[in-house]
């Protein structure tokens, strides 16, 4: 396979896949931490108005979620690509500025947002590139 085809592939797959670990843990995640009574988790509103109800153990997982899936779309793509380190740190960036939005839109407290920004994205995905090396 081309390297350039072979690179579009890796991009591709790491975003998707490191996207579907991220949801999968998001949406598993009431299932071990119960949320606050009346708090809605499943809407951006509802996590806006909650939003003072929630404990740090309600952080847990988002910031697993945001590692893992870091973590794994990494690792996919710097397993695909031909620059293993440069993939792997593309992917994230890019699940970085993901981050960077939900901070904008759904403000967080500022320990969850300093520790999710500057842990759970470019870190991880260095660690997933050079494991892949």
């Amino acid at each position: 396979m081309k390297p350039i085809l072979r690179n579009i592939l890796a991009i591709i797959a790491g975003l998707f896949i490191g996207s579907v670990v991220n949801m999968g843990i998001i949406l598993i995640s009431g299932n071990f931490i119960t949320p606050p009574a009346g708090v809605d988790m499943t809407t951006e509103e509802g996590l806006k108005v909650g939003m003072h109800l929630l404990e740090p153990k309600h952080f847990i997982f988002p910031f697993l979620a945001h590692a893992i899936g870091t973590f794994v779309g990494a690792y996919v793509a710097a397993r695909i690509s031909t620059k293993k380190v440069l993939f792997a740190m593309i992917i994230g960036a890019i699940f970085l500025s993901g981050g960077i939005y939900m901070v904008a839109i759904l403000p967080s407290p500022i320990w969850f947002t300093l520790v999710d920004l500057l842990g759970a994205y470019l870190p991880v995905a260095y660690f997933a590139g050079k494991i892949a090396e």
